[in-house]
This record gives structure tokens, C-alpha cells and sequence, in this order.
């Protein structure tokens, strides 16, 4: 049974705007989410991808119909089977992504402005519910 979820921002996103995504990872290293700020149109103003297998954060952007420049990091502090938070954090230039509070991914905004970006979307086929009873996918907060 897959997973999605979001949070929608009236506004648009704004510096000081920082989703926290936290779940339970699946124990099978070949297992992913997805996480998108999204346009209205449907792009993908940044894409956020921790592959285990590789133990690297993937980051990229979707417009127009074509993916943009892809970066890598090798920062990765999580681990298959084991809880985890990722933040992703915005100032006027930048997406700051942080794993266990490292950290992992800078890149730059290819959407202006950026109040079109209005939606995050967290796509799963396989994390853990993050916690309580009853949960059926990761929390997805805004701090």
C-alpha cells in the first residue's frame, strides 16, 4: 500500500517556511520516498530523493517537462530501518536540506517567484507509519 501525503501554503513559500518530514524508514536499502515543492501547474519546483542504496541525497527541479541539473551529496545520515527527519529549509536564494539535523543538500532556487510554490508532496510506496497509533505515513509539519 503506497503513502502520500502534503501541506498546502496559501501564501506561497516564503523564507522562514521549513517543512519537517518524519517517518520510519523501510529496512530494504533499495526502497525511496519523494519529497516536492510543487508549482500549481503541476511542476516540481524542487525535488528531494535520499536514496539508501547509494546513501546519497538526490536533489533536483521538473518544468517545463524536463528534469534540471541533478545534485548529489554524500552527506546521508539515515539508515534503512530506522526513524528519521528531514527538514528542508528556505532563505532568498536557497533550499537548505537537513537529515538528523545535518545538513546534506544546498540548492539553488529555480523557481521565481516563490510564492507560486504552494504545495509540499511527499510520495512513498513503503515508509513506516512515523509514530503513534493509527498512523498510515510520515508527519509532515511546518516549523
Amino acid at each position: 500500500m503506497g503513502w502520500e501525503g502534503g501541506a498546502f501554503c496559501a501564501g506561497g513559500l516564503a523564507p522562514g517556511w521549513n517543512p519537517l518530514i518524519q517517518g520510519h524508514a523501510d529496512s530494504r536499502e533499495d526502497r525511496s520516498f519523494d519529497i516536492h515543492f510543487l508549482l500549481e501547474t503541476g511542476d516540481i519546483a524542487f525535488h528531494v530523493k535520499p536514496r539508501f542504496s547509494s546513501t546519497t541525497m538526490v536533489g533536483s527541479a521538473f518544468q517545463g517537462g524536463c528534469w534540471g541539473l541533478v545534485e548529489v551529496s554524500s552527506i546521508f545520515p539515515l539508515a534503512p530501518g530506522e526513524p528519521f527527519e528531514i527538514e528542508v529549509r528556505s532563505d532568498a536564494e536557497h533550499f537548505h536540506v537537513y537529515a538528523q539535523e545535518h545538513k546534506v543538500l544546498q540548492s539553488p532556487h529555480h523557481q521565481r517567484p516563490l510564492g507560486t510554490i504552494t504545495r509540499v508532496h511527499v510520495l512513498s510506496d513503503h515508509l513506516c507509519p512515523g509514530g503513534g497509533a493509527g498512523q498510515e505515513g510520515p508527519e509532515l509539519g511546518v516549523r
